[in-house]
């Protein structure tokens, strides 16, 4: 089985939340749902620019709140507007945006599908050239707020 990251330096537990942090840019890692909190239980990775990223979402089977779960790459700054958008109140009222929360936005980079309970769902694309902090975040409606995360990307 794969490492979860290649380059693992450390992990830091605060409460249920776990950050990794990584000393050099990684290439796949996981991403699990938190069971009881719409959290990613990984805050921040680093990638290095150009290079293959191979994200597997997991929603745990377990999961207390029973809640599928996405994950966007956004552009630098962008999260909050795609959040709104994906809160948008006629597109969270259109059972075919609900079952794909991804609004259309070209602040959008990457999307996954959605992950029930029990599933996984992996997105793989090309890092951007551009260094900087590119957001990820969950469009599940009502979860981007809290459920999001930093994807470090370095020369």
């Amino acid at each position: 089985m794969k490492s979860i990251l290649t380059s693992l330096l450390g992990i830091a537990i605060v409460g249920s939340a776990v950050t990794l942090h990584s000393a050099e840019p990684v290439e796949e890692i996981t991403i699990t749902a938190d069971k009881v909190q719409f959290l990613y239980d990984v805050k921040e990775f680093t990638v290095k620019a150009g290079t293959t990223v191979k994200i597997t979402l997991v929603n745990p089977a377990d999961s207390v709140t029973r809640q599928p779960h996405n994950i966007l790459i956004v552009k630098p700054g962008k999260m909050q507007a795609v959040g709104t958008a994906a809160s948008d109140p006629l597109l969270m009222a259109d059972p075919a945006f609900v079952k794909n929360p991804v609004p259309e936005s070209d602040d959008i980079l990457h999307a996954s599908e959605l992950a029930q309970p029990g599933e996984e769902v992996v997105i793989e694309f090309t890092a951007p050239e551009e260094p900087g902090d590119y957001p990820y975040v969950c469009t599940y409606p009502g979860h981007w707020a809290i459920m999001n995360g930093v994807m470090h990307v370095v020369e």
